[in-house]
């Protein structure tokens, strides 16, 4: 199988079991959120250290520590990245999956707009107008909500700063997991024991299978990524680009038909302009692409007639 073929499969693979993590989360119940967090933390450290081991792939990490500032940056992106996963847990197992979508659905808006911010990159005139169709939907949807979609936009918000301060540290992804979870490996045991002591935790005091559940969510951390790395390393960006858009896809239909959350006029016009900004957006970045490529192709042609 062609690699290009291979890779868009995995990035299928990784984004469709990111977007069907709205049916795992329930099956933790009565686990509080908190406490599902604090598993996947450190479950997730188990998984990417096993795989890591397979690989007998370890001469990275004796360098990354005589790198202070990226052992900074990780640390950083492991809070935002326990804050991305508590928000989502919440939001899912309190019936609020639709908007936790949304969140995923304006994430690539979000993140253009911080490297304008941030990074002060300068936006094409179709990324500026992606830009105020999401600003608009947020308006639509937050006066049919009666509020802002704090949970779309924390989502939104901790993800791409997540995405920044990855690109900054400049880490392969299990790798970047592996210290992320190290760091947050100290007080997900803490939480955990303090569970214990108070009576209150569920490992081990309910069904073997909710315990081996609360295990798995490591696993499930760990598969998608390694499935999105080996995608990332075989089709361009563009493509990426578009397959992200798998997940709150099915994020959305989770929420609507198997949650059957429900969807007033007001939250599927605010929708609808989420889905013309993103189609905006995806035109933009393809059509952008194609010209680059077409530069590209026609560079050694023109070197050649000089």
């Amino acid at each position: 199988m062609p690699d290009y073929r291979r890779g868009v499969l995995f990035g299928i693979a990784a984004y469709a079991m990111w977007g069907l993590f709205p049916l795992y989360w329930p099956l933790l119940k009565p686990s509080e959120p908190l406490e599902i967090l604090a598993h996947r933390m450190a479950w997730s450290l188990v998984a990417v250290v096993a795989i890591l081991a397979v690989r007998r792939h370890w001469s990275w990490f004796r360098e990354l520590v005589k790198q202070p500032k990226t052992m900074g940056l990780l640390a950083l992106a492991a809070v935002l990245v326990s804050l991305n996963w508590l928000t989502y847990i919440y939001a899912v197992n309190s019936g609020q999956v639709v908007e936790s979508a949304l969140g995923y659905f304006i994430n690539p808006l979000v993140s253009v707009l911080f490297g304008v911010l941030l990074l002060k990159e300068r936006l094409r005139s179709l990324q500026w107008v992606a830009v105020g169709f999401g600003a608009l939907a947020v308006v639509v949807l937050a006066v049919g909500y009666g509020r802002p979609p704090w949970i779309a936009l924390i989502l939104a918000m901790s993800f791409g700063v997540y995405g920044l301060v990855k690109k900054k540290a400049n880490v392969g992804a299990a790798e970047s997991l592996t210290v992320e979870t190290l760091v947050l490996l100290a007080p997900a045991l803490a939480y955990l024991v303090y569970l214990e002591t108070q009576g209150t935790a569920t490992f081990g005091h309910s069904t073997p299978w909710h315990a081996l559940l609360l295990a798995g969510a490591g696993v499930i951390t760990a598969v998608p990524l390694l499935c999105f790395t080996s995608a990332a390393i075989r089709v361009p960006l563009s493509t990426i680009g578009l397959l992200q858009y798998i997940a709150p896809v099915l994020q959305f239909l989770v929420g609507v038909l198997i949650a059957q959350e429900t969807m007033p006029v007001s939250r599927w016009l605010g929708f609808s302009i989420v889905w013309l900004a993103l189609a905006i957006f995806s035109y933009d970045s393809l059509r952008t692409a194609r010209r680059a490529r077409k530069a590209l192709a026609e560079g050694p042609g023109l070197v050649a007639s000089r």
